[in-house]
């Protein structure tokens, strides 16, 4: 099981020349095998990056948010207490975007592999992840 942080998410389905090859294939594999899970963070993420016009998608929000709902592999988190508790509490991380946070506990609550770019993360000695 693996959890793709957003900008993984956008470029899987966009852009996927710029995924590293052991990003790529790990989402190969979580495709094959156990699933994919994403944070709600990230449709919070996608919609206000739409919105300020830093992201452009080639549809509507809504239209491209289904299209992702409907791919039988992916399986989005919700953001419940507990990981929202946990967010906050993360170890020895410095990093200050709530959503990265969100996202780091929403990985660490479901045990999976956390699949990110984000070198503050990927240093992050209490996840586990890959680039």
């Amino acid at each position: 099981m693996i959890v793709l942080d957003t900008h993984v998410l956008l470029w899987w389905l966009s852009n996927p020349e710029k995924l590293s090859k052991k990003a790529g294939k790990a989402i190969d594999e979580a495709i094959k095998h156990q699933g994919i899970l994403i944070s709600s963070i990230s449709v919070l993420e996608v919609y206000t990056l739409v919105k300020k016009g830093r992201l452009e998608l080639n549809t509507l929000p809504d239209s491209w948010l289904q299209n992702v709902e409907s791919l039988p592999f992916i399986r989005f988190i919700p953001v419940d207490n507990k990981i929202a508790v946990q967010s906050v509490d993360l170890p020895e991380l410095s990093h200050k975007d709530p959503a990265d946070r969100i996202i780091i506990a929403t990985a660490l609550n479901a045990g999976a592999k956390l699949v990110t770019s984000d070198k503050e993360i990927l240093r992050y000695p209490h996840i586990q992840s890959a680039w």
